[in-house]
This record gives C-alpha cells, structure tokens and sequence, in this order.
C-alpha cells in the first residue's frame, strides 16, 4: 500500500487532531498517563479486549463474499456535502461499504455517522489526525489516534463500534495493529487506490479500478478532504460496471 504524501487538508486536520487529541488526553479513560519521569504511556495496554472481541491483527483485504466479492471503502469523513451525495448512489445500486472515518469529523457530524449505520454500512477508525508519519510516532501517540477516535466515532454513532482500523496513508505498526485487533477492530488494507484525492479525472479514476480490480478486492475512495465531485461520478460508473463483470458487493472479513 503506498502512503499518501503532500495533503493540504489532512496538513490541516492533523494540526487540529494533535490539539484534540492533547485536549482529549486529559479527560479519555483511554488517553495516555504521564510517568514520573515524564513519559507517556497509554492508558489501555494492547492486551484489554475492552467490549469487544479481538480479532487478527493481520491487515485485512479478503472480501467477506468470496473471490468475486469487492469491498468499497470510503475515507476520511463524514462530510456534509459528498457523504449524502455517496450514500445515496450506494443505496441506488444496492451496496454496502465501509465508512473510514476521522474521530473529529464523526464528533462534528453525528448525524451522518447515524445515518451511515442506518443504512446498513460498517464503520472503520481512521484515527483523529490523519497523521500518515504515525508509524514514526511513539506507542502512546498511536494509542491516543486510535483510541481517542474509537470513542468519538462510537459516541457518535450512538453505540456502534467501528469494526475496522485503517492507518492513515496505511501507516501501520506492530503495535498499532495490535492494539486496535485487541479493541475488536481488524487492520484494513486495500487493493486498489483510486487516487480520488488526486482528482485526475473521472475518466482515470474509473480506468484505475477497471484495470486493477483482479489485484484484490478493497477498493479506496474518500468522502471528505475537499470537492469530491469526481469521486462521486466515478462511483456512479464504478458500481454498475462491477456488477456487469459478476461482481457482488461485501464487507472486509474479520
């Protein structure tokens, strides 16, 4: 998986995530505790299951629907204006997919968050900064991304866990991965890349995911991050072509 560099948005998010989640350590039952020699070490150690089950910590990319089964996954909101625009055109063709959310956008809409559930779809963490340098970071700062936006998308959802964890720019760790496993949330990976946040063009995205499709099953596409038109007509030819070539639509194993 490559990493996604250079994001003026997700610059700007992780300056307000890292102020989150400072703010966040203070109050979180899962945030970090200082130690007397002024470490910081997280709160919630890798082994407490917490509510949930664990689950592997390999990252995942099987499609719960077998080999013809394709996964949709969709990054980095809620956002008020393309995530309505997404749901309905997967309502349209019958598809369910997994929603990547950032712990502050899912805290800043609620009802997105609930709504996404209501329609049948899967959450996934995808922590508060967007920090894609988080494989660099120290252990009690991957607990506090992780864990701090596990609590806020939940809150939001009324009660929903996420049952995924996506690294940002697939910056995984042992640790992170471990961690988020034991939380009941499988690391998820992904096949094809659109390069929606590009913006190349509808005709490029949609030549991408024809072209690499046979590569595996999970498929990236985003829902926030800036004008997300492009993504939303991509969708719209995606989708029913996928069902042409005998393709069903499902969910990441777990």
């Amino acid at each position: 998986m490559a990493k996604h560099k250079g994001r003026g948005w997700h610059s700007r998010l992780l300056a307000a995530g890292v102020g989150v989640t400072a703010l966040a350590a203070a109050t979180s039952v899962w945030s970090a505790q200082a130690d007397p020699a002024g470490a910081r070490k997280p709160q919630a150690s890798v082994s407490d299951t917490g509510p949930a089950a664990a689950v592997a910590e390999e990252i995942v990319h099987a499609s719960d629907r077998g080999e013809r089964g394709v996964n949709i996954t969709i990054d980095d909101g809620p956002d008020p204006t393309w995530t309505p625009q997404v749901l309905q055109l997967l309502k349209e063709n019958g598809v369910k997919a997994t929603f990547c959310m950032v712990g502050t956008q899912a805290r800043a809409y609620p009802d997105l968050v609930k709504k996404v559930v209501a329609d049948g779809h899967r959450l996934c963490d995808h922590t508060i900064a967007h920090d894609t340098a988080m494989d660099s970071k120290s252990e009690a700062y991957q607990s506090r991304q992780i864990l701090d936006a596990e609590r806020m998308i939940t809150e939001a959802s009324g009660g929903v866990r996420p049952q995924y964890y996506r690294a940002p720019g697939g910056a995984f760790t042992p640790y992170s991965r471990k961690l988020a496993a034991s939380r009941g949330m499988r690391p998820l990976g992904w096949n094809v890349d659109s390069k929606d946040f590009e913006r190349p063009g509808v005709d490029a995205m949609v030549a991408t995911v024809k072209s690499e499709i046979a590569n595996g099953p999970t498929v990236l596409f985003h829902d926030a991050g800036g004008d997300r038109a492009q993504t939303v007509e991509a969708l719209r030819q995606v989708l029913p072509w996928l069902k042409e070539q005998g393709y069903s639509f499902g969910f990441p194993v777990r």
